[in-house]
């Protein structure tokens, strides 16, 4: 059964939400500040217990987006922010800094259930979905091991998030081809493409910055079509 935390100072939502996703087989912890979220995270007895965290952007003693700037030195744990309906900044800004995924309060509790196993479903395969995990990785200067999740480039070790790891396999098992938005939001983040929707890209534009150094452009964006890795 899937274990997350929830980080969010609103008491009443976090025991709603709790139920709910109880009932659904999640079980779920809940903490009401960003200290707190740090805390559970940087203590090794209880890091290792949780699936996932769903962290809300505005909390008190340490904000939702400062939890995101430390995150990547004490954890790897995937994350979907919780964003005020409307703040498009936060959302960009929180998926720059590593979060999975995000969902705009007041949220649908069914909705929230669906995007947390999406992303932990993503992130326990190696591979996004059964067509892709039998395709043969072709010969390219990166190196995926689907087991471990970890990612090299010419002989050495590139950070990323689970969900860059995800976009980058799909992209390489399709090298050299033009692979449509609506097709890696579907295979990759494990929804239907929204308009207005910029998960994907801020993901890619992740993604790029982190290759750059090793290719001038290694994903060509296709006005109008999609994306095509080239390194």
């Amino acid at each position: 059964m899937p274990n997350i935390l929830l980080g969010d100072d609103d008491e009443e939502l976090t025991q709603l939400l709790q139920e709910y996703l109880q009932n659904h087989d999640i079980d779920c912890d809940c903490v009401h500040d960003g200290e707190a979220v740090m805390q559970r995270l940087k203590n090794t007895s209880t890091a290792t217990a949780y699936d996932l965290l769903v962290l809300d952007i505005m909390m008190p003693k340490i904000d939702g987006l400062s939890v995101l700037r430390q995150l990547p030195a004490i954890s790897d744990i995937p994350v979907i922010m919780l964003t005020a309906k409307g703040e498009e900044i936060d959302r960009i800004i929180g998926l720059e800094l590593g979060a999975d995924d995000y969902i705009t309060k007041p949220c649908n509790p069914r909705e929230l259930l669906a995007r947390i196993n999406a992303v932990i479903k993503r992130t326990r395969l190696s591979a996004s979905d059964s067509t892709l995990e039998h395709m043969p990785l072709p010969e390219s200067r990166l190196h995926l091991d689907q087991n471990q999740r970890l990612c090299q480039i010419d002989g050495t070790e590139l950070q990323v998030t689970g969900t860059e790891f995800d976009l980058l396999l799909a992209l390489l098992k399709k090298k050299g081809e033009v692979v449509s938005k609506a097709w890696l939001s579907e295979h990759v983040l494990q929804r239907e493409l929204q308009p207005f929707d910029r998960s994907l890209d801020v993901h890619v534009s992740r993604l790029r910055k982190k290759l750059q150094p090793f290719h001038d452009e290694p994903i060509k964006a296709i006005r109008g079509k999609g994306y095509q890795l080239v390194l």
